[in-house]
């Protein structure tokens, strides 16, 4: 497969890279990866080390992982928000201008397609057989490099809009937890018997042994 670079002077990001974080090439993968390129195009923005950029995805699929690794919005950094709709949607806002796009995709043939769709499940099911498994994974191949070389107009849809902007991850202070002793952030504690305790001491759902 070509690599595709992204233009930043700092660091190229190719959708080899968006495969080594994710684990495998699958056309989830190549979803997200033109989503993030066309949307940093239209927006002209080049992968930003800051949180100007933030993208909301409505799915929680592979397509988030070649968006974190191609637009530099992460879930570390909070600039990266998921509404799980189930819907291959993803909206980008710049916070320096407050512009916003929203790309989705035009029907896929082959995935909508009842073979491919029957196959996968085969496969995940663990009862292919090696021709079976052998005809998802050309299948899978295929669709995958169709995604990443269609011409942007026969794949997607860029359509610009309105939104208020994101709110910005909070920084929290820590504290220790007086039930597990445990260092937790501030906002996230609550208080059981007087005691400010974090949510799974609170819960009781805490997997280490309490102290």
């Amino acid at each position: 497969m070509h690599a595709h670079h992204i233009n930043d002077a700092t660091q190229p990001v190719t959708f080899e890279d968006c495969i080594r974080f994710h684990g495998h090439s699958c056309p989830g993968l190549a979803y997200g990866y033109r989503a993030a390129t066309a949307a940093m195009a239209a927006l002209g923005v080049n992968r930003p080390e800051d949180e100007d950029l933030v993208a909301i995805c409505e799915t929680d699929a592979c397509g988030v992982d070649a968006i974190q690794i191609i637009a530099g919005t992460t879930a570390g950094k909070g600039n990266l928000v998921i509404h799980d709709y189930g819907k291959n949607a993803f909206t980008f806002y710049n916070r320096k201008d407050g512009k916003a796009v929203r790309v989705t995709f035009h029907r896929n043939e082959v995935t909508d397609a009842g073979d491919f769709a029957s196959l996968r499940a085969l496969v995940f099911s663990g009862k292919a057989t090696d021709v079976e498994k052998a005809q998802f994974h050309e299948l899978k191949d295929k669709t995958t490099a169709d995604i990443l070389h269609a011409p942007a107009d026969k794949l997607l849809r860029i359509e610009k809009i309105t939104m208020e902007a994101p709110k910005k991850a909070l920084i929290f202070t820590s504290v220790i937890c007086e039930c597990c002793g445990e260092s937790v952030a501030d906002a996230k504690t609550r208080k059981v018997d007087g005691k400010h305790v974090c949510m799974p001491c609170a819960e009781g759902t805490h997997i280490a042994k309490k102290k």
